[in-house]
């Protein structure tokens, strides 16, 4: 495991490595947002990575440009979705912070689309 820490202010995307029942990694480029030492994404339900992490909480994070293409160590951490409508409020809150109008955006597209209430929030401890 890699020491260095995950500047994600500073990232605009990770690669999120999920797994698969079988043990196969499945990378998918995510935008991240800390708060408190903890990295929170959101997502679609019903996408495999959300499926991913239902079966298995171990994920990697490592630093990548919009298409994925890996440019820093990955790190190995646990993640959990999120249930409760706090946690979730905190997770929204960091990835509005950090991402301003391109976050704005796309509320308002999942709004629009009737997608908002059923996004999914990520934590991840890395």
């Amino acid at each position: 495991m890699n020491d260095t820490p995950l500047d994600a202010a500073r990232e605009p995307y990770v690669s999120l490595a999920t797994y698969r029942r079988d043990g196969r990694e499945v990378r998918t480029p995510v935008w991240i947002a800390a708060e408190g030492g903890v990295f929170y994404v959101f997502s679609a339900p019903e996408v495999g990575k959300v499926k991913r992490i239902r079966a298995n909480p171990r994920v990697s994070v490592a630093a990548c440009n919009y298409r994925g293409v890996v440019k820093g160590p990955w790190r190995e951490g646990r993640a959990r979705l999120l249930d409760d409508a706090a946690s979730r409020a905190v997770a929204l809150r960091a990835l509005r912070a950090k991402y301003g109008v391109q976050m704005w955006l796309a509320d308002v597209l999942s709004k629009l689309g009737g997608r908002f209430a059923s996004r999914v929030y990520i934590e991840i401890h890395l």
